[in-house]
């Protein structure tokens, strides 16, 4: 790079823009190209103020709810509501299963066959009833009607087997029970 003295600069022109090469640039064109630009980082500035400014005002809006309160107000209340309801959760899972559990051994299945026992009777006065829980656990009924009277009979019912032999009747209602689930 070769330093320009002032006899070798031409008249008008800068010794810098001489040694970046641009010596026979006219002064007044740069300044215009810099006023444009200036002007236009003006008017950026201005959009981007204006912008902030839109975004400010709906960001303050959004930090202050219907009744003033602040949005951390408003998540705090929302957090400890969480907390609670994760809690009461808790609470009714434990009640659900207590229920269920007592609700086991409860009648949940029934069985009705209503039959005539002897067929010179009619009327189907005889009758079969099963009573289970969930894990077909209960007992069986059955009432034999006859012109000498009534007869009723029982037989415990475990797993939906009974350790007495069944009539086909209370096979059938023991069926139908274990149906009904």
């Amino acid at each position: 790079m070769m330093l320009l003295t002032s006899e070798t600069v031409p008249a008008g022109a800068s010794r810098l823009f001489n040694a970046i090469g641009l010596g026979r640039l006219d002064i007044g064109w740069l300044f215009v190209v810099m006023l444009l630009l200036l002007i236009a980082v003006v008017v950026l500035l201005v959009l981007t103020m204006r912008r902030y400014s839109d975004l400010k005002y709906r960001f303050d809006r959004f930090m202050m709810g219907k009744r003033t309160a602040s949005l951390e107000d408003r998540m705090t209340d929302l957090i400890g509501d969480v907390e609670r309801l994760k809690q009461d959760s808790k609470a009714y899972a434990n009640d659900i299963d207590l229920l269920f559990s007592k609700h086991e051994g409860a009648i949940q299945k029934v069985g009705l066959l209503k039959y005539d026992a002897f067929k010179e009777m009619g009327g189907n006065l005889s009758f079969c009833l099963a009573f289970l829980d969930e894990k077909d656990n209960g007992v069986m009924l059955n009432t034999v009607h006859s012109n000498t009277g009534s007869y009723s009979y029982t037989k415990r019912i475990k797993a939906g087997k009974c350790d007495i032999d069944l009539s086909p009747e209370e096979q059938e209602t023991l069926r139908r029970a274990t149906e009904n689930a």
